[in-house]
């Protein structure tokens, strides 16, 4: 009885449903009503444009062009040539701030990029290992025969408070040069400030776009020729630092960092800070969204300062007798928050 009822209530539902689909009676009907334009399609951008709407001419030129700069041109004149839809300007700026951040790579040079936390207070031990580490980075393998044997260059932070303030100060110590790419507030700030409190304005800018902040740190740790020497260190961080850190180990998984030259990328595991993030990656590995040795393959795990700088001697081959660091005791301490009570 209830199958009876359910087939005949479905029976029910199909004569009313059946109308509006073009059946009747369930045979096809004779013609079903047009589609309604697609009006909620919006028109295509103006680089889209340039690609599928602007004629054979422009294709033919996109199709023929033999340089990365070439394609940028003409996207650029394609971009000038259109107007944008009302309200969406940032395509333009997103491009421009990114030429930018680029010529400050370029006048600074290429170096060590340190991404961490920017609620460390100066008096964490976890700062004062990462000023000890930046200055090490930078000073502690001599240089012989105008060769850098190590990290003889510029340290990249995000300019900000916490442990980039701390990698800042031991570059600083080592007077080597520094740069950054500041956002107006950090995470844990009450207030907003487009200025460094002592860096000098031409080392920094202050990023309104995220994509184009991320785009400078990676093309100062990217390795152009075989005499540079750079590094990225993740230290202990937050959200913020987790994104940077997952970025780019995708981007070294992807080929997209270190296809032709390997670029070094260090995770600090001050205190076990990253032990509980290693284990969510072995159990990935056991779920199968990660395979067998693909993290370790990516990164190196250090869980202090003098393993960092003997991985990074031994990365760019430097001799052991030209090793000389100065490091004070670093040992496991208790966990210690980094709010300040």
């Amino acid at each position: 009885m209830e199958a009876a009822a359910a087939s005949s209530l479905g029976a029910g539902f199909g004569s009313q449903l059946r109308p509006s689909l073009g059946f009747r009676d369930g045979q096809p009907g004779s013609a079903r009503p047009p589609l309604p334009p697609c009006s909620w399609l919006r028109p295509l951008r103006p680089a889209a444009r340039l690609l599928c709407g602007a004629g054979a001419q422009n294709r033919g030129a996109i199709a023929t062009a033999t340089s990365r700069d070439q394609l940028g041109e003409l996207e650029a004149e394609a971009i000038g040539s259109s107007a944008l839809e009302p309200g969406r300007s940032s395509p333009l700026e997103v491009r421009e701030e990114m030429a930018r951040c680029f010529d400050l790579v370029h006048r600074l040079g290429r170096g060590a990029v340190y991404l961490g936390s920017s609620r460390v207070p100066p008096t964490h031990p976890h700062y004062l290992h990462t000023a000890e580490l930046s200055r090490e980075a930078m000073t502690s393998l001599s240089v012989s025969q105008q060769t850098a044997r190590l990290l003889d260059c510029t340290t990249w932070t995000g300019a900000g408070p916490g442990l980039m303030d701390a990698a800042i100060k031991g570059a600083l110590e080592a007077e080597k040069p520094v740069g950054g790419f500041k956002i107006a507030k950090e995470a844990g700030e009450w207030t907003t400030s487009n200025f460094h409190p002592y860096l000098p304005p031409e080392t920094y800018l202050t990023c309104r776009f995220f994509s184009a902040r991320k785009h400078g740190l990676v093309d100062a740790a990217v390795r152009s020729s075989p005499t540079d020497r750079t590094a990225v260190v993740a230290l202990p961080g937050g959200i913020g630092t987790m994104d940077e850190l997952f970025e780019i180990m995708a981007l070294i998984q992807l080929e997209r960092i270190g296809s032709t030259l390997p670029v070094p990328f260090l995770i600090l595991n001050y205190d076990s800070y990253y032990s509980k993030l290693l284990d969510f990656l072995n159990d990935c590995q056991e779920w199968g969204t990660v395979a067998p040795g693909e993290v370790a393959s990516l990164w190196k795990v250090c869980n202090g300062n003098h393993e960092a700088l003997e991985y990074l001697a031994e990365f760019y081959n430097v001799p052991s007798d030209e090793r000389n660091y100065h490091l004070s005791p670093q040992k496991n301490q208790q966990r210690t928050s980094y709010i300040m009570t």
